[in-house]
């Protein structure tokens, strides 16, 4: 059985490639999907499919939309759904991300620092299992294959 998941987190460190050299080592049989990890792809998309925008609040719309339209596709097609939450960046797309993922009744990990505990309470309340690194969470999912 293989397993989709997708990786929800922040796109400014390489938590995604650790997680998916460490389910290789494991041999878990996953494909991996997330949202666009591209910063300026991410930023640009609206106005690359529908052309200059007349200010910078049109220019975020057409690309939220754009990149909305993405995130759902990815998120609906998963199986499993992993959001790392780290200290170090602002985490309101790992939220919608999340929150999304729970109103789909997705399957959920989420990977947390003890020091986002208190301010990630109701989200891990919701979530199927919350840990604290990426080996746990590919533990957590090494455990459906036993």
């Amino acid at each position: 059985m293989e397993l989709t998941v997708y990786l929800a987190g922040e796109i400014h460190t390489n938590w995604r490639e650790t997680l998916k050299e460490k389910a290789a080592e494991k041999g878990l049989p996953l494909t991996f999907v997330s949202p666009q990890t591209d910063h300026d792809r991410s930023d640009d998309i609206g106005e690359a499919i529908q052309g200059k925008q007349p200010n910078k609040l049109y220019r975020d719309e057409r690309a939220s939309d754009v990149n909305n339209f993405r995130t759902q596709v990815m998120l609906q097609k998963a199986d499993v759904v992993i959001a790392l939450f780290g200290e170090q960046y602002r985490q309101w797309n790992t939220a919608m991300d999340t929150a999304t993922a729970l109103t789909l009744n997705k399957p959920t990990i989420i990977i947390r620092p003890e020091s986002l505990i208190h301010p990630l309470k109701e989200l891990s309340n919701k979530a199927n299992v919350t840990v604290e690194t990426v080996e746990q969470a590919i533990d957590v999912l090494a455990y459906v294959y036993e």
